[in-house]
Order: C-alpha cells, then structure tokens, then sequence
C-alpha cells in the first residue's frame, strides 16, 4: 500500500522570504554536496598519485582508460540524474509527495541498470577503441586491461548516483558527503594494499588501482542502502518498496529530460577525454601534463558543480510551486555564489600556478618537462575559470525548469564546434602544441556560459516558466 503524504523534508524547505533566505537555504542544501564533490575529486587524485608513482608510462595509461570510462560514466550518470528536477517538483507540488517520489526514484535505478547494459562492450574492448583512435599501443594495452576491471564498477556507480541524488533532494545531503569521505579511506587503503602489495597482497599495479576503484563503488552502493534504511526520515519513502513494479510513464518521462542531460555531460566530459587522446598524439609527457592539470582545474569546478546540483533542487521545487518569483531569486543567488568562488580560483591558478602542481608531482630535474607544460596550461584554465562556474550554474538551474534539450544542442555547439575546433587549429594548424588544445577548451566553456546564461535570462520569453 503507498504511503501517506507526508512534508517537505527539513533542508529543501519552501520559498524563502527574500533572497538571504534564499542564500541560506540554498548554501544549506550545497555545501554538503561541495564537499562531497571534493572528496570525490580526492577519490579520484588518490588514484592518480598512487599511479603516478609507477612511472609516466603507467601515469599516462590510466589517463587514457579513465577519462574513456569517463566518457561513459557521464552518459550513464547524466541520464540518471533527470531523477533530481523531477523528485525537486514532486516536492515542491506536494501532493502524494512519498508515492511520486518512490516511483521517480525507482524508475531512475530501471533506466540506468537497462542503459548501461550495451555500453559494457566499449569497456571490454577498450583497448580496440584507444588503439583506433591513434594511441600508443603499449598505453592502450594498459589500458584495455584496467577497464576491463572497472567495467564491474558501472552498475553500482550508477545506482550511487541514483541513491546520492535521492537523498540529497530529500533534504538529507549531508550522507553523501558522509559516503563519499568512506569512499575516500577506502580507496586510499586499496590503492595502498593492491597497488604496491601491501599487507601481503600481491603488487597489481595498474590493474590494483582498477580494482581498488572498483571495490570503493561496491563499498558507496552498500552504504546508501544502509543508509535508506536506518535514516528515520528517509525510512518513511519505502524507497525500495515495490522495486518491481514498472512505472512507464514515469520512465519515459525520465529517459525524455535524461537523455539530453546525459549527452549534455558526454558532450563535455568527451571534449576533455578528447583533448587527453589529442595530447597523446603529441607525446607521452603531454598526457601527463594535462592529466595533472586538468585535475588540479576539475578540484575547483566541483563548487560550481555542487552548487549547480543544489541549485536544481531549489528551482525545481519552485518549478513544480509555479512560484515565478522563487524561481528568478534562485537561480540569481546561486549564479552568484558559483561565479563569485570561481573568481577567487581563478587568482590563485594564474597567482601560484607551481604550488598546485607540485601537489601531484615532485618537483625535480626528472619531472622538469611535465611540470614546465602543467604550469603552462594552468595559466589558461585560471583565465577559463568564470566562464566554468557559469555554465555549471546555469545549466543547473535549467534543468531545474525541466530545460534540458536546448542545453544539450548548446552543448554540443560549444564544445564540438567552437572548443574542439579550436583546440585543433591552435594546437595543430597554428603549432601551439598543448597549450594550443587548452586554448580550445576555454573557447568552448566560454560559448557555454554565454548561451547558457542568456537563455536563463529569457526564460520568461522562451515560455520555460510553469
């Protein structure tokens, strides 16, 4: 039997008063969601560090079969994550707030178990795929080997998405960071045992990072479900109640707002993976350079990236309230606060570009090209910092209006058209080499953050208003 109406959840709330209270609501919701960004972000460095130490060969190996996983994660994720506007105006309408919410959320978890079946033959012939797309043979035999591992990490990546989108709507984002900080310890001790053969286990390597990465997102999966059922707030949705039972329309009207997020984040996370594949046609030292690089650019990117997340949230709830004005202040303070954050880190890259590079790498005679190229590329990610911050806040709070399929065709143009395009001629044609490519990546956040921001900004005119 479906559950009672019950109200809204404690951190989410309602329209606030003004725009302080919209603040204060807001950063409530974000923070945690920042953190939890930035912890997965030290997920993710702990694996480069731990490799990096197995020389630059090994370095440039995982560059190339994580930035390819990646490319397929953000599909899968991407899809998946129509889940949060939708939830966000269940809530803000309120009526049959539990039934509505169970049914998005479990048809979320259908969508992405059913998509990610077909994407498992890219992982297990990835080193195919690099080898067709021009890489070092040794490189992408490398790593073929460690994809095939994290292809068993897809499905609970996903369904943690799923559970981490979930919870957060449900005003309790506070266990995200929670999970994503055990994720953190658990991939370090992996790293630390598997890797180098610690603790009496055998020295993988490579292929104990993989395994390492794996075992974390079997460990996140298992912490969300234990989660949803000791959390007195969360317990009262029955979440996995009637796991079941199919809800078509509610699929469908997932998979309709999903897919173009889901390219939308493909279009992105692929012109990244692209500049990583493009760096690798000029040399090993490059990939390693922009692997260290891009990390260092991406730890910042996650403020305006969780604060976009929040920002879904508050404005899909106002969304699914037809309150225009808690719409217009929403979207306006969180723009704000993620444009505002990523000034300061711009000053610091352009200020101590150095500093953050020898965060990853020894800074010594040995590593004295790779970090010559990290320094160089940083100088252009500080100047690409304003134009990052706005096109992940305002692609947020679009698709917290439900605004999902022009933001993909945005996407694709800017990205493809103006930032690959770019990359290539500056990097190729004109001979700038690297720093060429990353020219090419700014140009297309740039494009991003105009288009993206100026249809925030006529959303009244294009009839995006409820």
């Amino acid at each position: 039997m479906e559950s009672p109406v019950i109200s809204h959840p404690p951190l989410t709330g309602s329209a606030p008063a003004d725009w302080r209270g919209e603040l204060r609501a807001l950063w409530r919701l974000a923070w945690p969601l920042v953190a939890a960004n930035l912890l997965q972000m030290a997920v993710y460095a702990s694996d480069v560090i731990f490799v990096a130490r197995l020389g630059t060969e090994a370095l440039a190996a995982a560059t190339l079969g994580v930035y390819y996983y990646t490319v397929l994660m953000f599909a899968l994720i991407g899809l998946v994550t129509a889940a949060s506007p939708v939830i966000a105006a269940e809530l803000g309408r309120r009526r049959h707030a539990v039934r509505e919410v169970r049914r998005s959320f479990r048809m979320a978890l259908w969508v992405g178990t059913i998509a990610a079946l077909p994407l498992f033959p890219f992982l297990l012939f990835g080193e195919s795929m690099l080898r067709l797309l021009g890489q070092d043979a040794a490189a992408a035999a490398a790593a073929g080997r460690y994809l095939d591992i994290l292809l068993v990490a897809m499905i609970p990546t996903m369904a943690s998405a799923v559970l981490r989108i979930t919870v957060s709507a449900l005003g309790r984002p506070g266990w995200a960071l929670a999970v994503t900080a055990l994720a953190l310890g658990v991939n370090i001790i992996g790293n630390w045992v598997l890797v180098f053969g610690n603790l009496g286990f055998p020295a993988l390597g490579l292929e104990g990072a993989a395994l390492a990465s794996t075992i974390t997102s079997l460990a996140m999966l298992g912490a969300y479900i234990v989660i949803l059922f000791t959390d007195r707030h969360l317990r009262r949705y029955h979440l996995f109640g009637n796991w079941w039972r199919t809800e078509w329309s509610r699929f469908w009207e997932l998979v309709r707002l999903g897919v173009p997020i889901a390219l939308t984040m493909t279009f992105e996370g692929a012109v990244f993976s692209a500049a990583a594949f493009l760096m690798g046609l000029i040399g090993v030292t490059e990939v390693a350079a922009h692997a260290v690089a891009l990390q260092i650019a991406a730890l910042s990117f996650q403020v305006p990236w969780g604060i976009g997340q929040a920002a879904t949230i508050r404005v899909g709830m106002a969304y699914g309230a037809r309150d225009h004005r808690w719409i217009e202040v929403a979207g306006r303070v969180a723009l704000a606060m993620g444009i505002g954050f990523m000034a300061l880190t711009a000053v610091a890259l352009w200020v101590a570009p150095r500093f953050f590079v020898s965060l990853y790498l020894d800074v010594n005679d040995a590593n004295a090209r790779t970090v010559a190229l990290a320094v160089e590329y940083l100088a252009i990610a500080a100047v690409f910092q304003l134009f990052d911050g706005a096109q992940a806040v305002a692609a947020g709070v679009l698709r917290g209006l439900q605004d999902t399929r022009v933001p993909m065709i945005i996407a694709g143009f800017s990205y493809w058209a103006a930032g690959f395009g770019t990359a290539i001629l500056f990097g190729f044609t004109l001979g700038y080499a690297g720093v060429g490519i990353w020219i090419g990546l700014a140009t297309g956040l740039a494009f991003a953050a105009v288009m993206l921001c100026g249809r925030w900004g006529m959303r009244a005119r294009l009839g995006l208003l409820p």
